[in-house]
């Protein structure tokens, strides 16, 4: 028993001895590992000043250039459709028949009245040349060539009269026929054969020109007041008149394919919103924009002759909600670079401070290093190539 306790005491100060040399092992296969462990490959793009347009993107709605209700202009009972629902029509074309034989009867009632008044202003005209022959001649007394005189001028009063009567009975029998009154597209039809219209009343469809087209869109009045600053105090060049272009951004995300114009703003602020109204137009030859439309409009509304713009996905958030892009610093070293950043068009972050000519931002790689790691940087553009060659080369 004692010989075994005395192997064992053996065995401990053995391993007592070694310790020290074994843990001296372990570190130095540490070391060496990570001496031997390659840089991580890093994405970046050098920061390079340019001059880029400020783009506002602003919501808005579809709206038709006119609009026309189309109504009867006489009352009377419908006999006929003349037109296809939804169809492009010109400004003329009938729409609507009504009943028109009211109309044909009136007219040729005025018709006659109009030839009575004309026999009564020529017998009128007979008897004053008579009497105003006679009283020349002093058969007649001057009172009854003034009599005669002033029958004549009241049957060609009559004649007049007769005459307007005729012209209200035409137009009203043209108007029985009930026309298109500007160039568009014709919706719905309201009414149907036998309905009974009113003069004025009855709408029977409504006609909207759809091409050019409006886009009534809305800016806070806190932005153009930001806008016009930056344009006094050199910030930001005015974009000339014919330079300048508005586009729309459909609801599916796909930009439309024709610029529009700006047409105007709005020279007063809701009081409700703050906000002020803009008007955009747009050629509209296929139809694809559609009155009541949501769609997001893209103005340029001026221009940053020095802009520092960087990818979207370069922008990291920090604990405190603060913006920060990680550089690569001349070392290759990682360090945290806090920023201030403005709107984002077109994938782009907008940065107005913290960032300058020459910087090194990494795009890609942010799982590969912590901040103070050394790492090798590769332009964006190059690594993109290099991915697509080798997903080229996995799919022969």
């Amino acid at each position: 028993m004692s010989g075994l306790r005395a192997r064992s005491a053996c065995v401990a100060v053995m391993l007592a001895a070694f310790a020290p040399l074994l843990g001296a092992c372990d570190e130095s296969s540490s070391a060496i590992s990570a001496a031997q462990a390659p840089e991580p490959d890093v994405s970046i793009v050098v920061v390079k000043p340019q001059a880029r347009a400020v783009v506002r993107e602003l919501p808005g709605r579809i709206a038709p250039t006119r609009v026309a209700e189309v109504r009867p202009r006489v009352s009377g009972i419908v006999v006929e459709r003349l037109f296809r629902q939804g169809s492009e029509v010109k400004a003329g074309e009938p729409l609507y028949r009504i009943d028109p034989r009211p109309f044909e009867v009136e007219v040729m009632a005025n018709e006659a009245a109009v030839a009575k008044a004309e026999a009564v202003f020529q017998q009128a005209q007979q008897q004053a040349r008579r009497v105003a022959l006679l009283t020349s001649q002093r058969a007649a007394p001057e009172a009854e060539n003034e009599k005669a005189v002033a029958s004549e001028r009241q049957a060609h009063a009559e004649v007049e009269g007769r005459k307007a009567e005729l012209a209200r009975a035409k137009l009203n029998l043209d108007y029985a026929t009930v026309r298109a009154p500007i160039d568009g597209v014709v919706g719905a039809a309201l009414v149907s054969e036998g309905a009974l219209v009113v003069q004025n009343e009855t709408n029977l469809a409504t006609v909207q020109q759809l091409d050019p087209i409006y886009a009534d869109f809305t800016q806070s009045v806190t932005e153009m007041n930001q806008l016009r600053r930056a344009f006094e105090s050199g910030d930001l060049e005015r974009i000339e008149a014919d330079a300048a272009k508005v586009r729309l951004v459909l609801d599916d995300n796909t930009l439309y394919s024709l610029n529009g114009k700006l047409l105007f703003s709005d020279a007063k602020v809701d009081a409700h919103t703050g906000q002020v109204t803009l008007r955009g137009e747009f050629r509209n030859p296929k139809r694809e924009l559609l009155p009541g439309m949501y769609v997001r409009v893209r103005i340029d509304q001026g221009l940053d002759a020095d802009a520092i713009a960087v990818p979207q996905q370069a922008i990291q958030r920090n604990g405190g909600g603060g913006s920060e892009v990680f550089v690569v610093k001349d070392d290759n070293r990682i360090a945290v670079q806090p920023v201030r950043t403005g709107s984002v068009q077109d994938g782009h972050w907008f940065v107005t401070d913290g960032l300058k000519a020459g910087d090194k931002v990494v795009v890609e790689g942010f799982q590969k290093f912590a901040a103070g790691d050394k790492v090798k940087p590769q332009s964006w553009a190059e690594a993109d190539a290099a991915a697509d060659t080798q997903h080229a080369q996995t799919i022969r």
